[in-house]
């Protein structure tokens, strides 16, 4: 009787463990806090996206409002457009303004949307006029240095 215990407690230990396990993966994708059930998409295009991914955040004022659905690369502007599936409980106005961010120095990067003035609210398949790439964190370093390359010395 003891050692059935014993293999009961066990064999809750683990599913426990495989559970954690699963919340974590979920966490770390980004797939445990957002429903695509009713959604509408929007693109954008972008010269530089950075680091962003499909699954990624879109999030206005903090909030979790989105996701990245697809993210290819335009042919004929040379530009990488970028599909956003956005919860219908909120609607922006066409003039809303995208941009990539990133969460922390080195962080995941995310679209932060900052809405417009504009009446006229965004509809399923339209696109975000005015947007802002990432900021690419080499590129301000290569830039600082020849600044003070340019510098004359004291």
């Amino acid at each position: 009787m003891e050692r059935t215990t014993l293999d009961l407690w066990v064999g809750i230990f683990v599913v426990a463990g495989i559970a954690a396990l699963v919340m974590l993966a979920m966490k770390v994708g980004n797939l445990g806090t957002y429903n695509v059930s009713d959604s509408y998409q929007v693109h954008a295009y972008f010269t530089n996206i950075g680091g962003l991914k499909p699954k990624a955040s879109i999030k206005s004022a903090g909030v979790l409002v989105g996701r990245v659905t697809d993210i290819s690369l335009d042919t004929e502007r040379y530009q990488a457009k970028v599909v956003m599936s956005l919860d219908k409980r909120y609607q922006f106005p066409k003039d809303t303004f995208a941009n990539i961010l990133t969460s922390g120095l080195l962080g995941e990067q995310y679209i932060g949307l900052m809405p417009g003035g504009d009446e006229q609210m965004l509809k399923n398949g339209e696109q975000l006029k005015k947007t802002q790439s990432a900021v690419v964190l080499e590129d301000l370093i290569g830039k600082f240095i020849y600044n003070k390359a340019e510098e004359p010395a004291k």
